[in-house]
């Protein structure tokens, strides 16, 4: 007793000593190893058990704790049986007669431990560990401890870690689900009693039959009133229902009367903060109650009340249940009419959060919904989100659910969320809701108009509603809150992405109800549209300046708010034109025309007045606003291109008047702004409607306006005054496709290929004079590596941007670039140790070997190749590869990419490049990056192997049609094996690596290969390579290295078993087990016969888990036996 008395001191005395700030980081390591030295020792759990009940030093203690852990859950099988007895006799009755003076951490610690015994030897020698556990819940006192025993029962057990059997998993689930029924009755039982006990603090009468009070509401209108002790219980208990609903089915066992005391709670949730008097202490003071947090002592003085922030936990945990359940989407028929009862119930929750009659006030909701909880108002959205997404098919036909009813509330609480963020959450449901009532009328056409009537004014008065809280004249001080600088993952700052969510549901709205939608909008935006375009009359103009003469502060501010209003609904009105065109384009024609009409008019208005150029009272925030109007008018006018273009078939052969008129205005409003000194959003947005003109809208008379030829002159003849790289790319994409693209309904004798084909040779001529001007050897001035940028970057896109279209365009195209090409590929070996200026020419190689390669021909493409191959030689390769992230590493990429196009030509053109291509690639590239990450080189290289093996499989294998359809045992001839070999060898060895990605990519390759050549059933991979790749991908899944991929891994392992089931079972497997370290041969034989020989994909990949895990399992087992252990 002594000794054990002195170790007490001398590991207080450490452990003190280790958490001083004053302790070295040196003394610290000597610390832990002395204490890991200890804890390794046999019977070390001895000294810990004394010293946990002689101690209240807390590192004392968690040390001690934690030696016991660590012997159960990794020594456990080497541990005596009469020790394991002692432990499991110890522990609780230390738990038991301590547990109210531990710290919370210490006695959940204890917890934990006693449950991992359980979880271990429960029921066999550990019979009375949950029997216990219900003894604890159903003793008054001792409940909270039963409760945090329960939880942890429920978490350990049910989802335990992989030191346990997959058959020990089984069979604790069914023994837990077995006591499932009792557990909820007792956990119902506690929150009833509680409930009861306290609910009869208020007295209300009954409500009337046509009350839409009733039910849950009855006696809400005064709080509840709860003691701290009982609060903390009934907390226990929902967060041990929180748990188990997680993982238990929808049955019988969660009954109505569990679920209407759930639903109790959830209230509190709803309670406003009431004043209530603070219960007086003993020493004249007063006190505020608090729950116990995560399971914590709750030594709470008798009588002590629970306040609002504790009666909110308890609301947020009732609706963390309420979810769990929610989220089940798979509902026994039986279980429906519940469904239908727990909709009720929180439908009356709605409308308590959404009551305007409290308190005799009607502007209170937003007040009301701002003083409650913030996660409770969270998990309540997330409720009514998972209603509508998962449940509302179920529940919208039934009759005794009011879904229209339901539908006013949900608009209620959305319109009175009191944060940006609440608000967005419940759009999200309204898109939902959307989605189900278009995906319901598309497969009810029948019944479309007697399903939209139902919803028809909930639709228009949401649709009215989303437009208002997008306007800054109605909202002003709200939304400017919103951020709109800082740019999200999504590259959206906070403001445009409040402004698309609510864009998608007014275009959602406008998908059911178009002509409403359209004249809801319509009129809002004349309003704006008034303003702007008046705007003109306060204009003064003085010598060359221009003003505008509005300065009042009142005067600006409400013209900033219409400009920014009017910039949001012209994104809407932009969003919207998909709504005109197709099989609508003729019953919607007028109204599309007006819109388009308007839109001309305030582009046309806009870019005659410059407003962006005019002197004016607070420049800082007017002119970005009219610069953006007008940057959105042009924007809102690109979307109705496509209804352009349907206009522009409509009426080839008709009066071709108001299209003309709508095209010529445009590219007056357009071109006046294509110029460098206007401000580059407008720039930008100008480029990209004179783009959609071009490209798809295409009218014949387009290139004649002699605004577009004012284009044309500006690009050709002016270099001096050149535009931003992105707006020139731009121009030039819009230019080129004029001359390139086909006109829309003429034929071919018609669309004056012979002058557009010389017109678009001039163009690019214009466009290379500098570039193919440049000396040779260029003299690496950087207005050389400039020019070469520039002009490389403006072929590759004009290129590109044809890629798709008729040949006779492609023809035209190369034809046109065809010297430029040459002087391209000239250039490249001189400034192949320059690779910023390498990578912008294979970019554009790469999209000329996408687009135009039938066009370029096969020698001139041969000769392009074997150029590339010349100079990458092995140390240009490794000095470029080895600056990975870098323009050098681009430059890898780009190469191999190329070289993917070209080995995918199908024919025989480019087979006798096939041997460079895979020399190249694995005596060359793989060398260097085989050992190395190099992601980025490496997938481009996998894909190019990838595309070798698959795009020219009889470059390897020669089997003849012949003998596949017959099916004849001839020998497989092979030609090429070394390289195939190799290629094999590498996909094999990226298995081996940690980079997921790649070992995703080179598992799909495989597969691939398999599933269209047969792959594994070759007779080279079945002799010499199918044990090695099976038996790695058994490794990775042993190792857990790359779990994500598991189903992955698991399905390749199946197809690889499936070429010879027989020989997978009876030959592989006991061969890979012998091979397996740590193992004893009763164990091998005991996983080999647990791997049932079943030849469906299921069976199997549920045999390989069991492997998996049992040989991980057995291992852990293995290791933790003491040494000199006899095993049988």
């Amino acid at each position: 007793m002594a000794s054990e008395e002195s170790s007490l001191r001398a590991l207080e005395s450490l452990m003190t000593e280790f958490f001083h700030n004053c302790t070295t980081n040196d003394r610290k390591r000597e610390i832990e190893e002395l204490l890991n030295s200890f804890a390794g020792q046999s019977g070390s759990w001895r000294h810990c058990l004394y010293f946990l009940s002689n101690s209240r030093n807390e590192y004392v203690m968690m040390y001690s704790l934690t030696v016991f852990e660590n012997l159960v859950n990794k020594m456990w099988v080497g541990v005596a049986s009469e020790d394991k007895a002692e432990l499991r006799s110890c522990l609780p009755k230390l738990l038991l007669s301590q547990h109210a003076l531990l710290p919370f951490f210490i006695r959940n610690k204890l917890c934990k431990v006693i449950v991992d015994i359980g979880r271990q030897d429960w029921p066999m020698f550990y019979h009375d560990f949950f029997s216990n556990t219900l003894q604890l819940i159903q003793s008054p006192s001792l409940a909270p401890l039963g409760l945090v025993l329960l939880k942890m029962t429920s978490e350990e057990l049910v989802c335990p870690r992989e030191d346990l059997s997959v058959a020990r998993k089984e069979e604790l689930k069914k023994l837990l689900s077995d006591q499932i029924p009792t557990v909820l009755n007792l956990l119902t039982g506690i929150l009833e009693t509680v409930w009861g006990k306290h609910s009869v603090t208020v007295t209300t009468p009954p409500p009337s039959p046509n009350s839409r009070e009733s039910g849950i509401l009855s006696g809400d209108r005064a709080a509840m009133i709860l003691d701290s002790e009982s609060g903390s219980l009934c907390l226990l208990a929902l967060e041990c229902l929180a748990h188990l609903f997680s993982w238990i089915p929808l049955s019988s066992s969660i009954t109505p009367s569990l679920l209407a005391s759930i639903f109790h709670f959830a209230r509190f949730g709803c309670q406003q903060p009431i004043k209530t008097k603070h219960l007086p202490t003993s020493n004249g003071g007063s006190v505020h109650g608090r729950l116990p947090a995560n399971g914590d002592d709750g030594h709470c003085r008798t009588g002590q009340m629970v306040g609002h922030a504790e009666r909110a936990r308890l609301g947020v945990m009732a609706m963390n249940c309420i979810n769990e359940l929610m989220c089940k989407n798979c509902v026994p028929v039986d279980f429906e009419e519940f469904l239908l009862r727990m909709f009720q119930q929180t439908f009356y929750l709605l409308q308590r959060l959404t009551n305007t009659h409290s308190h005799g006030n009607t502007h209170t909701i937003k007040n009301r919904l701002q003083e409650l909880d913030e996660s409770y108002v969270e998990k309540f959205t997330d409720f009514l989100r998972l209603f509508v997404s998962v449940h509302l098919r179920r529940i919208e036909s039934n009759a005794q659910f009011p879904l229209v009813e339901f539908l006013a509330l949900l608009f209620k609480y959305t319109f009175n969320q009191p944060s940006h963020e609440g608000y967005l959450a419940c759009l999200d449901i309204w898109s939902v809701f959307l989605d189900y009532l278009t995906t319901k009328i598309r497969s009810r056409l029948a019944d479309r108009d007697s399903v939209i009537n139902r919803y028809k004014d909930a639709l228009v008065l949401l649709l009215r509603e989303v437009l208002n809280r997008i306007q800054f004249r109605l909202n002003q001080s709200e939304l400017e809150e919103l951020d709109d600088e800082t740019l999200d993952d999504d590259k959206q700052t906070e403001w445009q992405r409040y402004l698309r969510q609510s864009l998608e549901v007014v275009a959602k709205v406008m998908e059911l109800l178009p002509s409403q939608t359209f004249s809801v909008l319509f009129p809002v935006l004349q309003d704006d549209l008034d303003i702007y375009l008046g705007l003109q009359q306060f204009i003064v103009t003085s010598g060359t300046s221009r003003r505008l003469n509005i300065t009042a502060e009142a005067d600006c501010r409400r013209l900033h708010c219409a400009l920014r209003d009017l910039s949001s609904l012209l994104q809407a009105v932009g969003r919207l034109a998909e709504f005109f065109t197709g099989d609508v384009f003729s019953g919607r024609f007028n109204d599309a025309l007006a819109i388009v009409q308007r839109l001309v008019e305030v582009s046309c208005y806009g870019s005659q007045i410059s407003l962006y150029d005019v002197e004016m009272a607070v420049p800082s925030v007017l002119k970005p606003d009219l610069i953006d109007v007008h940057a959105q008018s042009l924007a809102a006018l690109q979307a109705y291109s496509h209804w352009l273009a349907q206009f522009c078939s409509e009426v080839q052969r008709q009066d071709q008047t108001q299209f003309v008129d709508l095209i010529t205005s445009s590219m007056a409003a357009t071109t006046p702004l294509i110029n460098a000194k206007v401000p580059e959003k407008l720039l930008i947005s100008a480029c990209h409607l004179l783009v959609s003109m071009a490209t798809t809208v295409r009218p014949v008379f387009l290139v004649s306006l002699p605004a577009v030829q004012n284009i044309f002159n500006l690009i050709t003849e002016n270099h001096n005054h050149r535009l931003p790289q992105e707006a020139h790319i731009l121009v030039c994409r819009a230019l080129s496709n004029m001359l390139l693209l086909p006109w829309p309904s003429l034929p071919e004798a018609e669309q004056q290929w012979s002058s557009r084909s010389s017109n678009h040779a001039r163009l690019i001529s214009s466009l290379t004079q500098q570039y193919r001007s440049l000396p040779r050897p260029p003299n690496h001035h950087h207005t050389s590596k400039a020019v070469i940028e520039q002009t490389v970057c403006v072929l590759r896109d004009l290129v590109d941007s044809i890629s798709g279209e008729a040949t006779k365009s492609r023809q035209i195209c190369y034809h046109s670039l065809q010297e430029s090409v040459q002087v391209t590929l000239a250039l490249f070996p001189l400034f192949i140790q320059q690779p910023d200026v390498t990578d912008e020419m294979l970019s554009f190689f790469l999209t000329l070997f996408q687009a135009l390669r039938v066009q370029m021909g096969v020698a001139f493409t041969e000769q392009i190749i074997q150029t590339f191959l010349s100079m990458f030689t092995r140390e240009q390769l490794a000095i470029s590869i080895l600056q990975e992230g870098s323009s050098g590493s681009n430059v890898v990429q780009k190469f191999l990419k190329i070289l993917q196009v070209v080995v995918q030509e199908p024919g025989q053109s480019f087979k006798p490049l096939l041997p460079s291509i895979l020399s190249l690639c694995l005596d060359q590239v793989y060398p260097i990056v085989a050992e190395r990450s190099c992601p980025d080189v490496k997938a481009e290289l996998f894909e190019l192997l990838f595309q070798i093996l698959h795009q020219n499989w009889r470059f390897f294998f020669k089997t003849s049609v012949l003998s596949s359809v017959q099916r004849t045992g001839t020998e497989e001839l092979m030609e090429n094996q070394s390289q195939f070999t190799a290629a094999m060898q590498a996909f094999g060895q990226s298995f081996l690596q940690p980079d997921i990605h790649i070992f995703k990519q080179n598992l799909s390759y495989l597969e691939v290969l398999n599933s269209k050549h047969k792959l594994y059933h070759r007779k080279l991979f079945r002799s010499a390579m199918l044990f090695h790749f099976t038996n790695v991908l058994l490794q990775v899944l042993l190792h857990k290295s790359h779990d994500l991929l598991q189903e992955d891994i698991t399905l390749a392992l199946y197809n690889m078993a499936a070429v010879d089931f027989q020989a997978f079972y009876s030959s592989f497997l006991p061969e890979f087990l012998n091979g397996c370290q740590g193992l004893d041969p009763h164990q091998r034989t005991t996983l080999a016969r647990n791997f049932t020989p079943e030849r469906d994909l299921p069976s199997f990949s549920q045999g390989v888990y069991r492997l998996v895990n049992d040989l991980r399992f057995y291992r852990l087992c293995n290791g933790s036996l003491p040494p000199g252990t006899l095993k049988l």
